[in-house]
């Protein structure tokens, strides 16, 4: 067998390998070939952090800061430890959005970023609606962004299909969805979807497996929509399903069975807000449990093997401390996904505006954005308790993550949790 570099940042000029001398012998060839951003990519671990520069917290109020800095982009690199940044490079993002903001292929091979807001081009202390979707080349060298396509207003929550094949993105300030079709880097608009109610706050589309289905929280609307995927055609069905009080984020797991749905209720004004777990095999769709979770969910995801959904809840901790509602530290939340129940399983303390969440492939890290502090922390989980680990510091504020399709991947190599 013989190997040749087609990538990366080494320099091999061929070597012949005997396959009888083992799966060793390759890896460690591929570890010469391949450079680290390479490395990272083939080992599925590569995160995209979206930072928005637009936007600081003072006393409480999102404010533009005096000569704002572009917004930015952070690959990073999971497997290791901390966490490695690979690249970082200007694209458009925006704050005013779920964190799932962000679309990883699920080859990695491509990476989605919505912009919800950019500066106001007639004053550039505020900011307007964005319509922006920034296409990312995750196999150059470096990763970059190679083109741009158009949603709609407020361009807010994106998601792949399995296959890669379709992206969604929520358009927030027009009640629609965006619908692409995508084939290597190339991604061509395939029309939109008007989910008949204008003002009804659509913020993530996420597929189901088959992907004959696209689930979208309605912000406004206290619900989930449900559309159907026909080839390239997308319809609403004119089905949604009731989700709580202004349902924000959505998770499925592997087999789509189930969905949980965050709600950030009244958002900074005290109360308790839920996760909701959605049974998607009844007819129609339902509720079938909930936990209170405490002050916005702004951020989920579920851990690959969906056996755990992580939360990242902000708990007053952006708002000024003036504010009855605030407090020092938001939190990260885990809960197990048991049967049609949610079972609070541990949580740890984190910075202030808490954003997104993502993990790693075998379900042992967990990483949460904390867009006040322009850093992103960093957990090991043992399935019962979470050590905190070094953070990484990123190049603004972190207002969206996401890596591949991490509820869908095969859980690697994961510690049994412990009893």
């Amino acid at each position: 067998m013989r190997i040749r570099q087609v990538s990366g940042t080494g320099r091999v000029a061929g070597m012949t390998v005997s396959v009888a001398r083992g799966a060793a012998v390759l890896a460690a060839v591929l570890a010469a070939v391949l450079g680290p951003a390479d490395r990272a990519l083939a080992g599925g671990q590569i995160a995209v952090s979206s930072n928005d520069n637009k936007a600081v917290w003072v006393n409480g109020v999102n404010v533009v800061p005096p000569n704002p800095k572009p917004d930015t982009v952070t690959i990073l690199d999971l497997s290791t430890t901390p966490p490695r940044i690979l690249a970082d490079f200007e694209a458009p993002g925006g704050w005013s959005a779920p964190p799932q903001s962000v679309a990883v292929a699920p080859d990695g091979s491509i990476a989605l970023v919505a912009s919800a807001t950019k500066l106001d081009p007639n004053d550039r202390t505020k900011t307007v609606f964005n319509d922006v979707v920034s296409v990312i080349d995750l196999k150059a060298t470096p990763p970059r962004v190679v083109g741009t396509v158009q949603a709609g207003r407020r361009s807010v929550g994106v998601s792949f299909n399995k296959a890669g094949t379709m992206a969604a993105v929520a358009n927030r300030a027009e009640g629609t969805v965006s619908i692409f079709t995508v084939s290597g880097t190339t991604v061509t608009p395939a029309g939109k979807v008007d989910l008949k109610q204008p003002d009804s706050g659509p913020s993530l589309p996420v597929f189901s497996p088959d992907g004959r289905r696209i689930y979208v929280t309605l912000n406004d609307a206290n619900g989930v929509a449900i559309l159907d995927v026909n080839g390239t055609t997308v319809t609403y069905t004119g089905v949604t399903v009731p989700a709580g009080l202004k349902p924000y984020g959505i998770e499925l797991v592997p087999d789509g069975s189930l969905a949980v749905v965050a709600n950030i209720g009244n958002g900074p004004m005290g109360g308790s807000d839920t996760l909701q777990l959605l049974d998607l095999r009844a007819t129609p769709p339902r509720v079938v449990d909930g936990a209170f979770v405490g002050m916005v969910p702004e951020g989920i995801s579920m851990a690959p093997g969906g056996r755990f959904v992580a939360a990242a809840l902000q708990n007053g901790a952006h708002l000024g401390p003036t504010s009855p509602y605030f407090h020092d530290t938001g939190f990260l939340k885990i809960y197990a996904i048991e049967g049609t129940r949610l079972r609070f399983v541990t949580q740890a303390p984190l910075g202030k505006w808490c954003q997104g969440v993502a993990w790693n492939s075998s379900a042992t890290r967990v990483v949460a954005q904390c867009a006040a502090d322009n850093r992103i922390e960093v957990f090991g989980f043992d399935g019962i308790v979470l050590t905190r680990q070094a953070p990484v510091t990123v190049s603004g504020a972190p207002t969206g993550i996401r890596t591949a399709d991490a509820a869908a991947m095969p859980l690697k190599a994961a510690a049994a949790p412990r009893k």
